[in-house]
């Protein structure tokens, strides 16, 4: 039987054991401090309301179109580009969970059957033993890295919320989109249908001699003109009807028949306006917005990573270990079996590398400013991105109530004419005119409807709107 360990061999390893608790090299993280301005200085919002962070989780139910709800729930149930964000964050916690397991000792379990024959006698060896081994985190480069781990599984949690609100706001502009092409067809299909009717006018005037056959050309090229821009209208209707259908993961054109609007209609597609527009100061939508979580968190991993290939220029400890049993037989395992066993303590350290380990640790401290750099970005464009939401929706107010009024001025305009002309007391310039213009203010009225819609699906998705800690109770971050 062996004998003892010393304890010359043992007080060491306990003294390393102690080190291995206290000393951690490298730089420790600290959130950088940014500056945030206390206020926004874009237009003010008429109506605004202080916004929560349940209010943002589902901001389009504020829209108040539950086709739109629908879409949106589907998405998230079975969107592809989600699926792969739970998948990422699946893998840095499993990551994370390698890297604490590479802090404790590790112990296998063997075991053998041995088979012999010499001078014309048989013999059989039975071995079974148990081996440890331990790396000694006296530096702290372990810890280092599980540091590291967790702070790139926050990220990616951060990365599945950023991923939920990008995923929420494209399904919402595309259908909004969808809407917009839909009621600018109807507008066009009436101003046709009105165009076609001049056409018809025109026409019965010059067999009467009334009017010119330039007259009666110029009514068809007018319609024809009109006409032709259904095709371009419709093209842009299919592609946010595909696009959607992708986003809820389905084959394009499965959306068709759901989608479909009603044949003239033009009032009631688009959704309608809140009657008050949540609004954050710049303090609170930092915090809301996951895509800067990530980054900071990026940062944070960053930093973990240069102490720990710091920890590599230091000398490694180790302890391993093994304990066991041999026997000539099954039966004499247990009595009369020999019992082997041993303890070793090993340390090595860098003598001459050329400086390839500084060369790490100057690697891992320009990736962690590249880290700050796109953290502070993320900051500023977060800024960038509320304010354009916030000028371009208090701008797209302004150009609406314009064209209401210019729309119905040419409405008025266009039917005076036709009728001043079907009794011959205009020329046919004149209905020309006005029903270029009706065309022209109605379908810029749709547009300006749709952008105003898309300005405030910006500005949410500027705040960080679409998730929620509920939301994503079962991807939190672990500890």
């Amino acid at each position: 039987m062996a004998p003892p360990a010393s304890p010359r061999l043992i007080l060491p390893l306990v003294l390393a054991c102690g080190l291995s608790a206290c000393v951690s090299v490298g730089p420790d993280y600290r959130a950088p401090a940014v500056a945030v301005p206390e206020g926004w200085q874009a237009v003010p919002l008429e109506g605004s309301v202080a916004a929560t962070p349940d209010g943002l989780a589902r901001w389009w139910e504020q829209l108040a179109d539950p086709q739109l709800s629908s879409l949106v729930a589907d998405a998230l149930a079975a969107n592809p580009g989600l699926d792969a964000a739970r998948a990422a964050l699946r893998a840095a916690r499993a990551s994370r969970d390698a890297a604490a397991a590479q802090r404790y000792p590790s112990v296998s379990a063997s075991g053998g059957v041995t088979r012999s024959a010499a001078l014309g006698a048989e013999r059989t060896l039975y071995d079974a033993g148990f081996d440890a081994g331990w790396e000694l985190d006296v530096f702290g480069g372990l810890r280092r890295a599980v540091e590291a781990a967790a702070a790139e599984r926050d990220a990616a949690l951060a990365d599945l919320r950023a991923a939920r609100v990008s995923l929420v706001a494209e399904v919402a502009l595309n259908y909004i989109d969808l809407r917009a092409f839909q009621t600018r067809l109807a507008i066009a299909r009436a101003n046709l249908d009105s165009q076609t009717e001049t056409l018809q006018i025109t026409r019965w005037r010059a067999e009467a001699g009334l009017a010119s056959a330039l007259d009666v050309e110029q009514a068809r090229s007018n319609r024809e003109a009109t006409r032709a821009q259904i095709p371009t209208l419709d093209t842009g209707r299919a592609g946010a009807e595909h696009r959607l259908a992708t986003l809820t993961g389905r084959a394009p054109g499965s959306l068709h028949a759901a989608l479909a609007a009603a044949d003239g209609a033009r009032e009631g597609l688009l959704p309608g306006l809140p009657a008050g527009v949540a609004l954050a100061i710049p303090a609170e939508a930092l915090r809301q917005r996951p895509d800067i979580a990530a980054a900071e968190r990026r940062l944070a991993a960053a930093t973990a990573r240069v102490g720990q290939a710091e920890a590599a220029r230091y000398p490694s400890f180790s302890l391993g270990g093994s304990i066991g049993l041999q026997a000539l037989g099954l039966s004499t395992f247990t009595g009369g079996g020999q019992v082997a066993r041993s303890l070793a303590a090993s340390v090595s350290g860098p003598v001459f590398d050329a400086g390839r380990l500084r060369a790490q640790v100057e690697v891992q401290d320009a990736l962690r400013e590249q880290q700050l750099a796109a953290y502070r970005k993320a900051v500023l464009t977060a800024l960038e991105e509320v304010h354009n939401a916030l000028v371009a929706f208090a701008d797209g107010r302004r150009r609406q109530q314009a064209l209401v009024e210019a729309a119905a001025a040419a409405r008025n305009a266009a039917l005076y004419a036709r009728h001043r002309y079907a009794s011959g007391l205009i020329d046919f310039q004149t209905v020309l005119s006005t029903e270029r213009s009706l065309l022209t203010l109605e379908d810029s009225l749709a547009s300006a409807e749709a952008a105003r819609l898309t300005a405030l699906v910006q500005l949410y998705k500027a705040l960080g709107g679409g998730w929620s800690p509920a939301d994503t109770a079962t991807s939190g971050p672990q500890p």
